[in-house]
């Protein structure tokens, strides 16, 4: 067997065993090698070399499974820019895939701390830091940040520790909006605390307190049970413990 070969074979095993939680892959072992021997038994199954086995253990739902926060923040977004159809956009470090989608649509700057290296149509990726946009004052119509803000100071993207990272940050992208232009964020909400290094969780209510500068045009949020709620008050979202909110602000 090759190293490469190995190497491959080591990985999907690893995967199968250890994601998304530790070992609760060895409870579907007897089913995987019973599917396995049936296959090979079945007429016109192929023998399949141990070395290739790739086993994927937990995909057995009745429904198809998702993040709520990211499905609903990235189909929130596009939407949004759908009704605004801005010339171009810039987005600060959200979801690459999220991205990707946007700007087969819409010319999109995407920014991040960590450099996005890949190469699309539509899409230009450039790095920069969030506490140091490399963009003028009121410079930008159509600004996102989604599920982004609540790291900044935490380290955990190797970003310098800073308790008023969040803070900071709002007022950045505060500082390169244009007059009249668009802030779509996304972030969770909650129960108001520090999970280091993961992230930060803010009262609902707080977040409008990061912008003062900008208006809200409307709220939406997804709850503790991954369910969404369109255009809503932000004061009906007070009693999560770990929900995603989603703030549509505009600078006037």
């Amino acid at each position: 067997m090759s190293l490469r070969k190995l190497k491959s074979s080591i990985r999907s095993w690893v995967m199968a065993l250890l994601q998304p939680i530790p070992l609760l892959g060895l409870v579907y072992l007897p089913r995987f090698f019973k599917e396995l021997n049936r296959y090979q038994r079945l007429n016109g199954g192929k023998k399949v070399a141990w070395s290739d086995l790739y086993p994927c253990l937990l995909d057995w739902t009745v429904n198809t499974p998702f993040d709520a926060h990211y499905f609903y923040q990235g189909g929130w977004l596009g939407r949004k820019l759908k009704a605004v159809n801005p010339k171009n956009h810039v987005d600060i470090a959200s979801s690459v895939l999220t991205i990707s989608v946007l700007s087969a649509f819409i010319d999109t700057v995407f920014v991040d701390y960590r450099p996005l290296k890949a190469n699309l149509s539509g899409l230009k990726s450039i790095p920069g830091d969030i506490l140091n946009l490399p963009f003028e004052n009121t410079s930008q119509p159509s600004l996102s940040c989604l599920h982004v803000i609540e790291h900044i100071g935490l380290g955990r993207y190797g970003d310098p520790l800073n308790p008023n990272g969040s803070i900071d940050a709002a007022l950045e992208l505060q500082r390169i909006l244009a007059v009249g232009g668009n802030l779509y964020l996304a972030l969770p909400i909650g129960r108001e605390r520090i999970c280091f290094n993961a992230h930060r969780v803010h009262n609902p209510s707080t977040v409008l307190g990061l912008f003062p500068g900008l208006q809200l045009k409307d709220f939406s949020f997804v709850d503790d049970d991954g369910q969404f709620h369109p255009e809503v008050s932000v004061e009906s979202a007070r009693d999560l413990e770990y929900g995603c909110g989603l703030y549509h602000f505009q600078k006037l």
